[in-house]
C-alpha cells in the first residue's frame, strides 16, 4: 500500500505536533507545508525534514495532491481553508475549533457532501485512552447513571492584544480554543440528548470573550461547564453519580482517571503508558475513513462539531446582548 500523504496548512506550534505524530504513524508522511509567508514555511520544512513548502495553499494543493491535509491555522481561516481543499477534491482534518459558527459550519459541510469529501474537526481528546476509559466506565453502570458532571478548565491568557487568544481578527476567545474541549468532551462522554441550555460570557476589551459558563440539562444529567481565559483554574472533569464518581484531570490532554466508589475509596486509578503522541489517534481514524471511502469520522461526526458551533452562537449572542 502507497503512504498516504498528509499536507499542512499553517506552520505554528500545533503543526510541530502533528507533523510528530504522523512520523509514529506506519504508512504516512507529510509531504508539504505551506504558509502565508515563505521563509517560515521554509524554516518549518527545514526543522521539521519536510521536502517542499510553499506560500500560496491552492498551489500546494495543485501540485501535491495530498490525501488529506491538516489545517493548523488560526480559527478565523479554517473554513476558507477547509472550502478551498473541497473545492480541490482533497479531504480536510481541521484543528478545533473548526468553526466559529454555524453558518460556517453549514456553508462546509454543504459543500463536503455535495462532493462526497471527507471533513473532520481534529478534536484529539475525544481518542484519547484515558477518556475512552472514562467512557467506558459510564457505559458500564461503574458509578450509575451520571447525575452532575462539573468540567473546569482555562488559564490565565498573555495580554497582547494581538495574540491568537486575544484578537478577534485571528478568531481569538475563550469559547473556540477552550471551552470547545468542555463542550464536546462532555457531550462525547454523557451521550445524552439536551433539553435545555443556559449559556453566559464574560467579554474583554478586545472584543474577545474571556469566560464562558454554560449550563446543560441533559435527558439524566445536570452539567457545568467553566472555561476561562481570566485566570489559572484547576483543570478538571468530575463525574458523580449514586454509586460513585469519576475524575479525569486536565481532560483535554488527560493521562489518567480515577474511579471512587460512593463512600469516597479509591476503587480502580488508570493511567495511560503507552501514547507518545495523542493526535496519532485521531490520525489513525481519519486515514482510515479516507481510505474506506468515508465522508465523516464516528467519534467527532458533523453533528456534534455542528452542535458546538451553534453554542459558539449562543455565545456570541451574549455580546450582542450587552
Amino acid at each position: 500500500m502507497e503512504k498516504f500523504r498528509f499536507a499542512i496548512m499553517g506552520a505554528g506550534n500545533i503543526a510541530v505536533r502533528f507533523r510528530e505524530a504522523v512520523q509514529l504513524l506506519d504508512g504516512c508522511e507529510v509531504c508539504a507545508v505551506a504558509s502565508k509567508s515563505l521563509e517560515r514555511a521554509k524554516t518549518f520544512a527545514g526543522k521539521n525534514h519536510i521536502d517542499r513548502y510553499y506560500d500560496d495553499y491552492t498551489a500546494m494543493l495543485e501540485q501535491e495532491k495530498p490525501d488529506c491535509v491538516y489545517i493548523a491555522v488560526t480559527p478565523n481561516d479554517h473554513a476558507r481553508l477547509s472550502l478551498l481543499c473541497i473545492a480541490h477534491d482533497v479531504p480536510v482534518l481541521c484543528e478545533k475549533a473548526m468553526f466559529q459558527n454555524s453558518r460556517e459550519a453549514e456553508e462546509v459541510y454543504e459543500a463536503a457532501a455535495k462532493k462526497k469529501i471527507f471533513v473532520m474537526e481534529a478534536l484529539w481528546s475525544r481518542y484519547l485512552p484515558a477518556v475512552r476509559k472514562v467512557k467506558e466506565w459510564i457505559e458500564e453502570g461503574r458509578i450509575g447513571v451520571p447525575v452532575i458532571s462539573q468540567f473546569s478548565i482555562g488559564f490565565l491568557a498573555p495580554p497582547d492584544p494581538k495574540n491568537r487568544y486575544q484578537s478577534p481578527d485571528l478568531g481569538g476567545g475563550a469559547a473556540k480554543d477552550i471551552t470547545v474541549y468542555a463542550y464536546e468532551i462532555t457531550t462525547f462522554l454523557l451521550n445524552q440528548k439536551i433539553r435545555n441550555m443556559a449559556v453566559s460570557a464574560v467579554w474583554g476589551e478586545t472584543g474577545v470573550d474571556l469566560s464562558n459558563q454554560i449550563s446543560i440539562d441533559f435527558e439524566h444529567t445536570l452539567a457545568s461547564l467553566s472555561a476561562t481565559f481570566a485566570a489559572n483554574v484547576e483543570n478538571s472533569m468530575v463525574l458523580y453519580g449514586e454509586k460513585g464518581k469519576i475524575v479525569l484531570p486536565f481532560p483535554h490532554y488527560a493521562s489518567e482517571c480515577c474511579l471512587y466508589d460512593s463512600d469516597g475509596s479509591l476503587v480502580e486509578h488508570y493511567y495511560d503508558k503507552e501514547t507518545q503522541n495523542g493526535f496519532t489517534y485521531e490520525i489513525e481514524d481519519a486515514v482510515t475513513c479516507i481510505r474506506e471511502g468515508r465522508t465523516e469520522s464516528a467519534v467527532v461526526p458533523w453533528v456534534d462539531t455542528m452542535a458546538c458551533a451553534k453554542l459558539f452562537d449562543r455565545i456570541n449572542e451574549t455580546k450582542s446582548a450587552l
